[in-house]
């Protein structure tokens, strides 16, 4: 018991000692019990809302969620644009590999602040379960929806904690990209039934979803192989968690398009012998027929 304790005091002091000071102060990340401890509460709100709103009636949420969600449009364009200036416009940073600068430079500090205003955004969006929960929409919240978002924070706690920024950048870059079009979706769904012809694009923001973990994977194994001083292990466990995310978006667009699209084709192409015989107008038979017209 004392060598575990020993072990534990150790890491901690490990743990302490190579966080950036920038950030480690910061709200949410001060400590691991907050952002954690909030994750265990969505989850349990995961499990226990659904039965909570059995009996009760679905809340009217449309106002909120219009303003929720132009809110997170808003926020996820800063935060691209954040990205943008400080690594795809900076001459001096690459976008191949990059270490993560820990200096107080200007560029460097704008990009931590960066990776920490895109991990806030991660607990905001738990919002999105809790909206549908108390929508009593619980279709929405499907074992990949609920994966991502409980584990999001969890993962940039770690990023903004240990390495907010270098290499770090191109997932959060390409994730508040995809995000400003998908909360324009929901904003845009959020107004009502009026808007239904403008909502044709929601198969192509799937499609952007599972190329942004395509490029992911790739990206971050190039920069394992270039190694240009950014952690490996961050690098391997992104690998790892982009590709269960092509596997559980692979999954969703199969089951939502390629499978229902067959679905409705084999319906289409049913024999006629197998629809249900429409009865035809016999006008000798209801002539000759008493009680016919009550058929």
């Amino acid at each position: 018991m004392a060598a575990l304790v020993e072990r534990l005091t150790a890491f901690h002091e490990w743990a302490e000692s190579t966080s950036d000071p920038r950030t480690k102060d910061l709200p949410f990340i001060s400590s691991p019990l907050l952002t954690y401890g909030l994750v265990l509460l969505y989850l349990l709100f995961v499990w226990q809302g659904p039965k909570f709103m059995a009996k009760r009636k679905p809340f009217d949420l449309r106002w909120f969620m219009a303003l929720y969600n132009g809110v997170l449009v808003v926020w996820n364009g800063y935060i691209f644009y954040e990205f943008l200036m400080t690594t795809f416009l900076n001459p001096g940073f690459s976008l191949v590999c990059q270490p993560v600068d820990y200096s107080q430079d200007q560029n460097a500090t704008r990009l931590a602040g960066a990776c920490y205003m895109f991990f806030l955004s991660k607990l905001v969006e738990l919002m999105d379960t809790v909206v549908f929960i108390l929508r009593k929409k619980t279709s929405q919240v499907s074992f990949l929806h609920v994966y991502h978002h409980a584990t999001m924070p969890m993962l940039w706690f770690v990023g903004v904690r240990w390495i907010p920024g270098g290499e770090s950048y191109f997932s959060a870059t390409l994730n508040s990209f995809i995000h400003v079009a998908m909360y324009a979706y929901y904003l845009l769904a959020a107004v009502g039934p009026r808007m239904q012809p403008y909502l044709w694009w929601k198969r192509y923001l799937t499609t952007l979803q599972l190329i942004q973990f395509l490029a992911i994977v790739v990206h971050t194994s190039v920069a394992i192989y270039v190694s240009c001083g950014f952690p490996n292990q961050y690098n391997t466990a992104l690998i790892l968690y982009g590709i269960s995310h092509i596997m559980l978006f692979g999954n969703f667009y199969n089951e939502t398009y390629v499978d229902a699209k067959k679905k409705r084709g084999r319906r289409s192409e049913a024999p006629a012998a197998a629809r249900p015989e429409q009865k035809r107008y016999n006008l000798r038979r209801r002539s000759t027929q008493p009680g016919a017209y009550a058929q």
